[in-house]
């Protein structure tokens, strides 16, 4: 696997069997199952203790991937034991990894929930709280007493935007149109590179060249995809806000002249 496409943390990272599957998303109980249907490899043994890497790691999160869209078990091994037969598994692993890797370095953040409901006002209602939970920007945990905070980024964008006095609830309503925006963007522009890419099928095993080419692009897609959603906001934002103040502008201008006018 290029080792170049992973963070140094990520790639040095050590994991127990229970902080393997609480950054996977999974269960101790789905870890030691893929273990014993042989579709994830055992740990490395140091004494008493099984290590983790994040090989295990990349395998974990794809796995997860594939019985979210419909894959049993059976199918998934059946896969794996293809490409181990017939294929480098560093290849499959690196593949795994430019899938699976997360897109954003963020780190999520937990709030006490009256700590997090400060940030907004007092006048934050309970339709405010379930629309950010609706769209993941926020996640009870445990009793409900507690938040989980998927990007301490857009949250304190949230928090800015709140301050200068755009309603929470218009915010989250815009939130929830860009959402849709780039989701559909994202898919047209997959759809894309896997129609010129993969062009072996859902249902075939890429050849070793074909798997780490479509590797590579995964991984260049990541920072292009940032630089083009970037540069398309910008654009649009500059052009609404030369429409809507650009014209605002002219009508103060225009008034000025006007009174100046009458007092001469």
């Amino acid at each position: 696997m290029n080792d170049s496409k992973i963070t140094s943390s990520e790639h040095n990272a050590e994991y127990s069997i229970d902080e393997l599957a609480r950054v996977a998303g999974a269960t101790v109980r789905n870890v030691r199952a893929y273990q014993d249907r042989g579709i994830l490899p055992p740990p490395e043994r140091r004494g008493r203790s099984g290590i983790y890497t994040h090989a295990h790691l990349a395998r974990l999160r794809m796995i997860g991937q594939l019985l979210g869209r419909g894959y049993s078990i059976a199918n998934i091994g059946e896969l794996i034991a293809a490409w181990e037969q017939g294929q480098d598994v560093s290849q499959l692993l690196g593949l795994e990894s430019a899938i699976t890797s997360p897109w954003s370095d963020e780190t999520p953040t937990y709030y006490e929930a009256l700590e997090l409901l400060s940030f907004f006002g007092k006048d934050v209602t309970q339709e405010e709280i379930l629309q950010a939970c609706q769209l993941g920007i926020i996640e009870f945990v445990g009793d409900g007493t507690r938040f989980k905070v998927a990007s301490p980024r857009l949250l304190h964008v949230g928090k800015e935007l709140v301050s200068l006095g755009l309603p929470l609830k218009e915010l989250l309503l815009i939130i929830d149109g860009l959402r849709d925006n780039v989701n559909r963007v994202a898919n047209m522009f997959v759809e894309v590179i896997a129609r010129l890419i993969d062009t072996s099928g859902k249902k075939n095993i890429p050849s070793r060249a074909e798997t780490a080419h479509l590797a590579e692009i995964i991984w260049k897609m990541r920072p292009l995809a940032d630089v083009a959603v970037d540069a398309e906001v910008a654009r649009a934002m500059e052009l609404a806000i030369n429409n809507y103040f650009g014209e605002r502008l002219d009508s103060i201008m225009q008034n000025i002249n006007n009174k100046e006018s009458k007092n001469v």
